[in-house]
């Protein structure tokens, strides 16, 4: 391709653009339609996985030690090696007490109890939930830990919520995808309809295939980068707002928003992506039909 040919396609592109006014305006508001929902669903499903993160995080596991054990402080660096641990922190039997009576207080039968009746415990922080049985045993294979406590049940839930979480929010962005490229090119395949004449001519005169659809290829480029462009800007206008309701709202304090700072750069070089494919595929599609012999 020429620089002549290279100039000529992008003026024809950004003319056609222009010149079907109406039509380009529609295929752009519907790009920025499709790629605002997709975000917004796609960082929906980014925040829900980061809190989902923060939950396995939360959830402890109980190791606790023999009674008869002379320095339980010793097993900490023991139960720090064991793969999936990711913290280790020493309750004595005092600082226990200390949170039981926190949680009852009211109860005075609970308010003179010996601390010895307790043990001595270690709480473990995991990495994965999905390894809990593993590191379950591993710990309790530890010399001196007597027994230990681990919420199995509720770890599987967090993995199954996760999991669904995921293939939902993967399933609708696909669609949704699918859904912005059809309707997109039927959009432009309506443009391309009120050029029918023009394409036959230029193929009478022996116009190549690719000579007639550059210009379509670049005016779907353009309004494919533009819709992204336009999306990009909305959605952070959208996030931020939702992020500043969300941590303004007392009944949301629990809820930690991914800043958008953290998220901008895969975010934009998403939409551009998606946008031109769409713009891009949509040309190529609509005018395929008239390219046939």
């Amino acid at each position: 391709m020429s620089k002549h040919n290279f100039g000529y396609f992008i003026h024809e592109g950004v003319s056609n653009m222009f010149s079907h006014g109406f039509m380009s305006f529609a295929a752009i508001g519907i790009t920025v339609a499709c790629l605002l929902i997709m975000g917004t669903f796609t960082l929906v499903a980014v925040n829900a996985n980061g809190l989902l993160k923060d939950l396995e995080r939360e959830n402890e596991m109980l190791a606790f030690v023999e009674e008869d054990f002379a320095e339980p402080k010793n097993l900490q660096k023991k139960l720090e090696a064991i793969p999936n641990i990711a913290s280790v922190t020493f309750i004595s039997r005092q600082q226990a007490m200390e949170t039981f009576l926190e949680q009852y207080p009211e109860e005075e039968m609970f308010q003179d109890l010996d601390p010895e009746i307790l043990r001595d415990r270690f709480s473990l922080k995991i990495l994965d939930l999905e390894r809990i049985s593993q590191t379950k045993a591993a710990v309790a294979a530890v010399d001196g830990i007597a027994r230990v406590n681990a919420s199995e049940e509720v770890a599987g839930g967090f993995i199954t919520l996760r999991n669904v979480a995921t293939v939902v929010c993967v399933a609708l962005i696909a669609i949704l995808f699918l859904v912005s490229v059809f309707i997109i090119s039927n959009t432009i395949r309506l443009t391309t309809f009120d050029r029918r004449e023009e394409i036959a001519i230029m193929r009478m005169v022996g116009a190549t295939n690719g000579f007639i659809r550059w210009p379509f290829v670049y005016e779907g480029f353009l309004m494919g980068f533009l819709g992204a462009s336009v999306a990009f800007l909305m959605e952070w206008g959208l996030y931020e707002a939702v992020a500043r309701g969300v941590s303004t709202s007392d009944a949301m304090q629990l809820i930690d928003v991914i800043p958008f700072k953290e998220l901008w750069v895969p975010v934009a070089g998403s939409f551009a992506g998606a946008g031109i494919f769409i713009g891009v595929g949509g040309s190529l599609s609509a005018i395929r039909k008239y390219l046939q012999v």
